[in-house]
C-alpha cells in the first residue's frame, strides 16, 4: 500500500492499549448489552437508537457521559421464541397439544387426513398392498422352505440315490432356506427400503414411491404421532401457535399444508433451477444471536426492468417467482433441526434498496401472493422478518396489506430506515455476522478473523474526536483491523505516527466525510520503523456515535497472527 507523507508529525489523543493480552471477557471490562426485543409490535415498527440498546458506561457519576475508552462487546442473546419443551408449556397449551395429536394420530390411522378422498385412498391402498406384500413374502418364503426340507428327506431316504443327488439336494437346500428367509418381491422390481425401484424401458432404475401411512412427514419429521419422534410435537405446536392454540383451525392448517404441499410437489422443489436472476435475489449467511440462520432478500434486483419483465411479467411467471420462494424457505428449512430445544425458526432479512415502487403492481400482488403462501404454509418459521432500506412509500403500502396478516405475523415485523441498517441488524444479529456492506465484519473468504476475535466498542461524543491506537513497537509488524460506525456521518482517517519525533507522519487513508451508505472498513499497514496506527473519528454531529472495531498483529518472525486486545 503507497503511503504519503505529511507536512508535520501529527498530535492525537491517546487511547491507551495494553500490549499485554487481556482475558476473554476482561475481568475489569464494562460490559454492553442489548436489549431485549420488546413484545409490542409498536415498537418493532421503530427500531431502537445505540443509546437505547445499550447500557452506558459513565464517569465520575455523571450521567449521560459516556466514557472514552473501549470496553469489550459482550456477545448476549437478543430475544428467545417460547418454548417447544414440554415441561415448560402451560397447562391449557399442553391439552391443546394432547387433542392435536389424537386427532392427528386418528385421521392418519384412519385414512382421512387428506381432504381429497382419492388421496386417503391412495394412502390405504399402498399401506394394505404394503402390508399385503410383506405377508405373502413371509407365507411363501416359509413354505418354500417346507417344501425343500421335505425333497432332502426324501433323498437321504432313497438308498439307490447317487452321490450327485445328494450333493444336488444340499445345494437345493441351502437356497430354499435362504430364499424362506426373505419377503417376496413384486416382480421386475428392486428392493430399496420402502421404495420401489422400477426399470424403465431402458433398463434404468427409476423411483417410484409408495405413500404409506409410516412415511407421512413435514420437513422430515414423521407425523404420527405413536412413532414418538420428539420433532412432532415441534411441528404441532408451530401449527398450534398460528393459531392460537385453536386445536381444529390448527389441524385444518396442517392438512391444508399438506395438500398444498402434494399439490405443487414441494418436497421436490429444493432440486429445480430457477435461473440467474431470482438466484442473484437471495442468500443465506451466517446466523443470528440464538443460533438461527439469516436469509437476506434482495429486492433491488428486481429494479432492472428486464429482470422485473422476465420475473413478473405474466401470471406463468409469478407462479415460478412463488415457487422460488417456496424454494428459498426450503433451504434456511435443511439447516433446523426440530428438536425441543433447538433451533427451529429462520431469520429474513428483506433489503429493500432500489425496489421497484408501488406503481409496479406485478410486484405489489406477487409480494401479497408469497406473503400469503408463508403464513399460510410455513408457521412460526420466521423468528423476525426484518425490512432495512425501507423507503418512504413501503411503509404505506404496508399499511395496506396489514388487514390480511395476522397480529401473531405482524408482530415479527420490523423496519429499517437507511441511516440505521447496521444498529438495527445489531439486535439480533453479531457484528461479525452481519454482512461488511450492511457494517458488519462478515466477508467472504476472510482468513484473517475469526469470530472468537474480540470485538470492541467505543463512543464518540456529539462535536467531538476519538482516537483508537494500534501499537507496532517492532520493525516489519503488519497490523491487521475491521471497524464500523453506526449511522457513519463522521469524518474518518487512518495514519501511522512513528515513534521518532524527527519522523514524518504517514496518511494510511486520506482523511474523509463518511455516510450511512458506507459498510465497515478493513485495512492493515506494515511499519517500517517502531510506532503505532491511529484511527481517527471526528464526530461533527449533535448525536454520539458507536464505534465497533476488532484488530490483529503480525510480526514477520511470527508463524501466526498474535492477537492484541485493545
Amino acid at each position: 500500500m503507497a503511503a504519503e507523507v505529511t507536512s508535520e508529525p501529527s498530535q492525537v489523543a491517546e487511547v491507551v492499549v495494553p500490549e499485554k493480552q487481556q482475558e476473554y471477557p476482561p475481568k475489569d471490562a464494562k460490559e454492553v448489552k442489548f436489549a431485549e426485543q420488546p413484545d409490542d409490535p409498536k415498537k418493532d415498527h421503530e427500531p431502537k437508537t445505540g443509546e437505547e440498546l445499550v447500557e452506558e458506561t459513565k464517569i465520575d457519576g455523571e450521567a449521560g457521559e459516556a466514557s472514552s475508552s473501549s470496553t469489550v462487546i459482550v456477545r448476549n442473546g437478543t430475544f428467545k421464541e417460547e418454548s417447544y419443551l414440554l415441561s415448560e408449556l402451560k397447562e391449557p397449551e399442553k391439552k391443546a397439544l394432547i387433542k392435536l395429536r389424537s386427532l392427528l394420530q386418528d385421521a392418519i390411522l384412519e385414512n382421512t387426513l387428506f381432504k381429497d378422498a382419492k388421496d386417503n385412498a391412495q394412502v390405504a391402498e399402498n399401506a394394505k398392498s404394503t402390508q399385503k406384500q410383506s405377508e405373502e413374502g413371509k407365507n411363501k418364503g416359509s413354505a418354500t422352505a417346507k417344501e425343500g426340507k421335505e425333497e432332502e428327506i426324501h433323498a437321504n431316504e432313497t438308498e439307490g440315490g447317487t452321490e450327485a443327488q445328494k450333493h444336488g439336494g444340499e445345494e437345493k437346500e441351502d437356497s430354499v432356506k435362504k430364499e424362506g428367509t426373505q419377503e417376496e418381491k413384486p416382480a421386475n422390481t428392486i428392493d430399496k427400503g420402502k421404495v420401489i425401484m422400477k426399470p424403465d424401458h431402458d433398463g434404468n432404475e427409476k423411483e417410484n414411491p409408495p405413500l404409506t401411512i409410516e412415511d407421512i412427514s413435514l420437513w422430515g419429521v414423521p407425523l404420527l404421532p405413536s412413532k414418538g419422534d420428539e420433532g412432532t410435537d415441534v411441528i404441532l405446536l408451530k401449527f398450534l401457535r398460528a393459531r392460537e392454540f385453536e386445536v381444529n383451525e390448527a389441524f385444518d392448517m396442517l392438512r391444508n399444508t399438506l395438500q398444498w404441499r402434494k399439490k405443487f410437489k414441494i418436497d421436490s422443489v429444493l432440486d429445480e433451477d430457477f435461473g440467474s436472476d431470482l438466484d442473484s435475489a437471495a442468500y443465506i449467511t451466517g446466523v443470528d444471536r440464538e443460533g438461527r440462520p439469516v436469509c437476506y432478500n434482495l429486492y433491488g434486483v428486481f429494479g432492472d426492468e428486464d429482470i422485473y419483465n422476465r420475473t413478473f411479467g405474466t401470471e406463468e411467471r409469478r407462479e415460478k417467482f412463488l415457487r422460488w420462494r417456496s424454494q428459498q424457505m426450503e433451504k434456511g428449512i435443511q439447516k433446523l433441526n426440530f428438536k425441543p430445544d433447538g433451533v427451529s425458526s429462520l431469520v429474513q432479512i428483506n433489503d429493500l434498496r432500489n425496489t421497484p415502487g408501488p406503481a409496479w403492481k406485478e410486484l405489489r400482488l406477487a409480494t401479497k401472493q408469497a406473503v400469503g403462501l408463508l403464513q399460510d404454509n410455513y408457521p412460526e418459521l420466521v423468528a423476525r422478518n426484518i425490512f432495512i432500506n425501507v423507503p418512504f412509500w413501503y411503509y404505506a403500502f404496508n399499511a395496506l396489506s396489514s388487514p390480511f396478516l395476522t397480529q401473531r405475523t405482524k408482530n415479527k415485523f420490523v423496519f429499517a430506515r437507511p441511516a440505521r441498517v447496521t444498529e438495527t441488524l445489531l439486535r439480533y444479529v453479531a457484528v461479525e455476522e452481519i454482512p461488511a456492506h450492511y457494517g458488519g465484519f462478515k466477508r467472504d473468504n476472510n482468513s484473517e478473523f475469526f469470530f472468537e476475535d474480540e470485538v470492541h466498542e467505543v463512543t464518540v461524543k456529539a462535536s467531538s474526536t476519538e482516537s483508537i491506537e494500534i501499537p507496532a513497537p517492532e520493525v516489519g509488524t503488519t497490523l491487521l483491523w475491521d471497524l464500523t460506525v453506526l449511522g457513519w456521518e463522521v469524518n474518518y482517517k487512518e495514519e501511522f505516527v512513528p515513534d521518532d519525533e524527527g519522523s514524518y507522519t504517514l496518511i494510511v487513508q486520506k482523511g474523509r466525510k463518511m455516510g450511512w451508505q458506507e459498510g465497515s472498513i478493513l485495512n492493515s499497514f506494515t511499519n517500517r520503523e517502531p510506532g503505532k496506527v491511529v484511527l481517527t473519528i471526528d464526530n461533527g454531529s449533535f448525536k454520539k456515535k458507536r464505534v465497533l472495531y476488532r484488530f490483529k498483529t503480525r510480526t514477520s518472525s511470527a508463524s501466526s497472527a498474535v492477537l492484541v486486545a485493545a
